[in-house]
């Protein structure tokens, strides 16, 4: 879990505490009204009208112990697991979201959704090898974080790559980029905030 001391708000991001989901305490991230009324405007520019959620109209931060909000957090989250490929020399991996998908040319770290039964290491080597052709050789989980999208409520399961095989392909048409902290890129999907700030805690 996030450690003590972590901003109450990152760019695009608040934090509205610790909740139950689904039985554990997660910490739970609301994407910010600004960066909601951001993902309007990154949608438009990729022609992307259909996919802007409804909510972008009139966003809002949720009051953790409203209505509104349990009757999302009742709701099974959409398990994402995430890989951070990580080099020797302390560079790791961010990739752009491609067109066709919600917050598309937001930077983020490679990986997706859990499919059937999948464990975390089955669902990783999967989405690595769809997106970026590389085969998994060693990882390790790191750590979970929970935010809540106006699309949707994800909990994403990073885990540090430090193995890999393969030679790199852009095979959703996305874009990669190895960094380093400060990023030189941007946007940032807000999710991968909390995240960044662990690497440079790290």
């Amino acid at each position: 879990m996030t450690q003590p001391g972590t901003p109450a708000v990152y760019p695009g991001l608040v934090k509205l505490g610790v909740v139950p989901i689904k039985g554990q305490e997660r910490l739970l991230w609301q994407a910010a009204p600004s960066e909601v009324g951001a993902l309007a405007e990154v949608n438009e520019a990729h022609g992307l009208h259909e996919v802007t959620p409804p909510e972008a109209q009139a966003p809002r931060v949720f009051n953790p112990n409203s209505p509104e909000l349990q009757a999302r957090l009742a709701q099974a989250p959409t398990q994402v697991a995430v890989a951070i490929l990580m080099r020797t020399d302390g560079a790791f991996l961010m990739t752009s979201r491609p067109p066709g998908k919600v917050y598309a040319g937001y930077w983020e770290f490679p990986g997706g959704k859990f499919e059937g039964t999948e464990s975390l290491g089955e669902a990783l080597a999967r989405e690595i090898q769809e997106e970026l052709g590389l085969e998994i050789r060693a990882f390790e989980p790191w750590c979970v974080e929970c935010v809540l999208y106006p699309h949707a409520l994800v909990e994403l399961h990073f885990c540090r790559v430090t193995q890999w095989g393969g030679e790199m392909q852009m095979r959703e048409g996305q874009a990669a980029a190895w960094q380093t902290l400060p990023l030189t890129l941007s946007p940032v999907l807000p999710g991968a905030y909390p995240v960044l700030d662990r690497l440079a805690r790290a």
